[in-house]
């Protein structure tokens, strides 16, 4: 009897001894990259008490910890300007190495199916790319698809290389712009996937933000159960998003919005929170930089203008920039444009330009700023014009001018520098301008870059949201 018990005993011990070695999240692991020149922590668990000495290569210091009574511990420490590869040793009453650590800028890059969408997805022109992989220093981390009630502190995932086999699987946007900043900085790049196709914003936010707004909190009641994807605020954040929060980046992409245009009235006011809790939870000021939803044929009038207009007043808040990417659509009945090479190239240079302090030239869509009426012409001036705006073709699309009645007809177009002179034989006197305001339009005026003019309304007058018969 007592050699059964001490053999329990001795097991026991083992047992739990093995258990609480020193651990690591997922987000912490061999091939990552840690952002440069800034104070990043690590992090994980052990025995409570243990003692653990971590170990950097990149300056050969070593810095001592002690779990505490919850059997957590943390540790900060500097990184130096972009490098590697380098190893960081966790020793306690066991050893971790990891290898092949870089040192660089690393991005989130979040949102729904368009952020999402890859190779195995049917974009085939990534294929492209494969031949070229090896000349590139960029690391990928998929964040697994997951939910939870309450915020965790690890998520499935794990870092990989860059190669023609991980690429297939890889946001394409992701990629388009890591390639682009590995080429012009020189300098390695860590992308951080975490996504979910058809989520809708409010599953990205602390659920707390969002019951605490009462306009949020009504948007987020009118959601549709769906066996595709959550719609529970907060579920995606606490899971996918709150693991996330100790491991330094530089900034944030986001490509989401479509499963929001039958509530667009509370977007601006949503993603001001997302982005806002997000800063917050990281407790730095990054930037936010997020692609504009595409034409797209929905099942009611004008949803899908209503949820543009609510992005392009997100441009209120600071450190944030909007890529429009109207005159990608090649079918406004997929609502997964392919041209993912442009999206991400224009979310580089946004990020070259305000980030990294690099000539982009003009590297906005010009934003409508301000109108001048003069008798039966509307003057309209804009921001991010650049050297001039032109048109592409003989005849402008989806240009409408309105009088007192609300009545638009199609407009004539002027265009004299930085402005946009439009009339119409019909409005004597004219009130309003519309753009490309509609859920399918395709406008064709552009800066001298040749980016397209962002969508927009000079009036606020109430906008046809019933469904299509």
């Amino acid at each position: 009897m007592m050699n059964k018990y001490f053999f329990f005993l001795v097991f026991s011990f083992f047992a739990l001894s093995s258990y609480a070695h020193i651990r690591l999240p997922n987000i912490l692991a061999s091939d990552m990259v840690l952002q440069q020149k800034s104070s990043t922590r690590l992090w994980g668990w052990g025995s409570p008490r243990e003692k653990i000495k971590i170990s950097t290569s990149w300056d050969n210091k070593t810095t001592e910890v002690e779990t505490d009574g919850n059997a957590n511990w943390q540790a900060n420490i500097q990184t130096p300007a972009a490098g590697g590869p380098y190893t960081i040793v966790f020793e306690g009453e066991n050893k971790i190495v990891l290898d092949n650590v870089f040192i660089g800028e690393v991005w989130l890059c979040s949102g729904q199916s368009n952020m999402e969408w890859s190779y195995n997805h049917g974009l085939s022109s990534v294929k492209e790319e494969f031949p070229l992989l090896d000349k590139l220093n960029i690391k990928f981390f998929q964040a697994s698809k997951a939910t939870s009630r309450t915020p965790q502190d690890n998520l499935e995932g794990n870092w990989m290389v860059c190669d023609s086999n991980t690429l297939k699987s890889f946001s394409a946007v992701a990629y388009y712009f890591g390639k682009v900043l590995n080429k012009e900085l020189n300098v390695p790049i860590g992308l951080i996937s975490s996504n979910w196709g058809g989520t809708p914003a409010e599953v990205w936010v602390p659920a707390q933000q969002v019951a605490n707004n009462p306009v949020l909190k009504d948007a987020a009641m009118k959601k549709k159960v769906s066996t595709g994807w959550p719609i529970t605020p907060g579920y995606t954040y606490n899971a996918m998003i709150a693991p996330l929060i100790n491991h330094t980046i530089a900034g944030v992409l986001w490509y989401q919005g479509e499963s929001n245009v039958e509530t667009a009235s509370s977007y601006t006011v949503l993603m001001d929170t997302l982005i806002s809790s997000w800063r917050k939870s990281w407790n730095k000021d990054f930037p936010f930089y997020f692609v504009q939803i595409a034409p797209n044929k929905y099942p009611k009038y004008n949803v899908g203008a209503l949820l543009r207009e609510a992005q392009t007043k997100n441009l209120a808040t600071a450190k944030t920039g909007m890529v429009v990417v109207s005159d990608l659509v090649e079918d406004t009945l997929n609502i997964h444009p392919s041209n993912k090479k442009d999206v991400g190239l224009r979310l580089a240079n946004l990020a070259l330009a305000e980030n990294y302090n690099l000539d982009r030239g003009t590297y906005k869509s010009p934003i409508f700023k301000s109108l001048t009426i003069q008798k039966n012409q509307v003057e309209l001036d804009f921001d991010n014009a650049g050297e001039g705006l032109i048109l592409k073709g003989n005849a402008p699309k989806e240009m409408f001018i309105a009088g007192a009645d609300k009545v638009f007809y199609p407009a004539a177009v002027k265009i004299k520098g930085h402005q946009i002179v439009v009339s119409s034989k019909q409005v004597k006197t004219p009130v309003a301008v519309r753009y490309q305001f509609s859920n399918t339009g395709i406008g064709n005026i552009f800066n001298k870059a040749g980016l397209p003019v962002a969508p927009f309304r000079t009036d606020d007058w109430p906008v046809d949201t019933s469904k299509i018969k």
